[in-house]
């Protein structure tokens, strides 16, 4: 009788041990899809974290830079606006005529004196806030800080060569402010290897003439 009952007991007591072993499985299976969900969202996580902070050192560096540009280039339309008042001044001392400049008249001489300290002190001041004056006789024509207005033939002289100013340029900091107004050689021997400048102005101001 008490093996009957054994017996009748036995499948029962197996599929309790499958159900439970099945609900293990079912735990460890779910703690490790958990642990792997969690690793991704770490991960997830790790990567927004990194993002956010390269977006803040580029936010920092363009801020910086800005910044640099601010105090670098905050003047250039006040100084450009100076410069309209040095050439006045300039063209105001270029108008008095040679025999008024000799003249033994001390108030005129004054007056001139007066003109001259003022352009100078200007330009002083502009150079002080990194306004830099462009002279470019004798140097290779560069369109990216010279204007050419004219070309001189000239077979002694290398062509695109600046060989006459017009009237000079400036810049400020790595910029221009205003383009040097000048004269360019043509008809000279060209240059070897000449800069993609160069060959920029030759394309502004003409190709070197043989018949010059």
């Amino acid at each position: 009788m008490s093996d009957d009952l054994k017996d009748e007991h036995a499948p029962d007591q197996n599929e309790a041990k499958e159900a439970e072993s099945e609900r293990a499985e079912g735990a460890v299976e779910g703690d490790y899809e958990a642990l792997v969900r969690l690793l991704k969202e770490n991960e997830e996580l790790k990567d927004k974290a990194l993002r956010a902070a390269a977006d803040m050192e580029n936010l920092r560096r363009r801020t910086a830079r800005d910044i640099q540009d601010a105090r670098a280039y905050g003047i250039t339309n006040f100084a450009r606006d100076m410069l309209l008042v040095a050439d006045d001044l300039r063209r105001a001392l270029d108008a008095i005529p040679a025999e008024a400049k000799a003249s033994d008249d001390a108030g005129f001489k004054a007056l001139i004196e007066g003109v001259e300290i003022t352009e100078r002190s200007m330009l002083a001041a502009l150079e002080r806030h990194g306004v830099k004056k462009l002279d470019p006789k004798g140097q290779k024509f560069d369109p990216n800080f010279h204007q050419a207005m004219f070309e001189v033939p000239n077979a002694d002289v290398p062509a695109g060569m600046v060989i006459e100013v017009v009237q000079p340029g400036y810049s400020i900091g790595e910029r221009v402010l205003r383009p040097a107004m000048v004269g360019v050689s043509k008809g000279g021997p060209r240059q070897d290897a000449p800069v993609k400048s160069d060959q920029a102005a030759e394309e502004s101001v003409g190709e070197p003439a043989n018949d010059a």
